[in-house]
């Protein structure tokens, strides 16, 4: 049994007056099936897609069947989901004829990979055959995918908030950060590029941090792609959301309704972008410092991702990000498609 100030910092009895499951160690569980129903509804209705031959619009989810939960055991952050989804599209043809369908997703849960779900587009019974069924089932189809896809960033980001960890004085870092900002803001709120080292304010634990790396090829060139991280319409774009990028050394970016935010430290048109780069949710002032390295492979472009400073914790989810919500989603948006490596 640890006494009072020795021991792991992560599970000793701080100075709280219930000194009960101090800095979440144990294990809680937040219900996210709520928030999870009117968040897949709010992403999908008003999808649409388009083409020569027509539009085609997601117009209603007529069912939201299943349960999501975020598990906090030992500072490590567990998510669970399983939907099964159904939604209604119409489609107008170029000559104003119209067209109704559905949409069924029976598999979107933690246990599959996303580019393994099963999207199946339908016309309802009666409809005759259009080219507008093929631009759903590609392109719909698709789009759907992306939602979905930004459904999990945001249950992972979003709806996160609330679940840091305690203090001594009984509030959340990110309550700390926030106080500290309004008498400091030199010190903490404005300065995204502190050191990746630094340790959540007024806890004095050391978080531990891993280090990985990615690679991964995109037929375009290293010119073009150096070009989709820093211009902000595109991000804005590949991340479907207001983004704020500014393209220089020193320069802030700020995208996925600031879920994600830093500093570029270092730009090397064409070849390298090195960046502090954080989670809104992580301890208060860490970031990871994030190196991106562009090598023309002829009709290709090899990325490189090197990841470092991540804390231990925050390794899966930040892998899983870079792969889903940049590399996936840049290819998907500018037609970038390539294999992974």
């Amino acid at each position: 049994m640890a006494k009072w100030g020795e021991g792991d910092p992560r599970w000793i009895v701080e100075e709280r007056a219930d000194a009960t499951n101090v800095n979440n160690w144990h294990w809680t569980e937040r219900d996210a099936t709520n928030w999870s129903s009117e968040k897949l509804k709010e992403l999908l209705v008003g999808l649409s897609v388009e083409s020569d031959e027509g539009k085609c619009e997601v117009t209603e989810v007529t069912k939201v069947e299943g349960e999501a939960s975020i598990n906090n055991r030992k500072g490590k952050l567990i998510f669970f989901y399983e939907w099964n989804l159904k939604a209604k599209w119409k489609g107008t043809s170029a000559s104003g004829i119209k067209y109704k369908g559905n949409i069924e997703v029976p598999n979107l849960s933690d246990e599959n990979e996303m580019e393994d779900l099963d999207i199946s587009v339908s016309l309802c019974k009666g409809e005759p055959d259009t080219p507008l069924f093929d631009l759903m089932k590609k392109e719909g189809s698709e789009k759907v995918r992306v939602a979905l896809n930004s459904y999990l960033g945001l249950l992972k980001t979003e709806f996160t908030q609330g679940m840091i960890l305690p203090t001594a004085n009984g509030m959340t870092k990110q309550q700390t950060s926030q106080n500290k900002v309004k008498t400091d803001r030199t010190q903490v709120g404005f300065s995204i590029g502190s050191s990746s080292k630094a340790a959540p304010p007024a806890t004095g634990v050391k978080i531990p941090t891993c280090k990985f790396s990615l690679r991964d090829t995109f037929l375009t060139s290293p010119e073009e792609l150096y070009r989709v991280f820093l211009n902000q319409e595109m991000v804005q774009a590949f991340t479907h959301t207001a983004a704020v990028v500014e393209p220089e050394k020193g320069g802030k970016f700020r995208l996925l309704e600031g879920n994600v935010f830093g500093e570029f430290q270092e730009l090397v048109p064409e070849e390298k972008i090195v960046m502090k780069w954080r989670y809104n949710t992580w301890p208060s002032e860490h970031y990871a410092t994030v190196t991106l390295t562009f090598t023309d492979k002829g009709n290709e472009t090899e990325l490189k991702i090197e990841c470092r400073a991540v804390p231990e914790s925050e390794e899966d989810r930040t892998r899983e990000g870079w792969q889903r919500y940049y590399c996936q989603a840049i290819k998907q948006t500018f037609g970038y498609g390539a294999r992974l490596c």
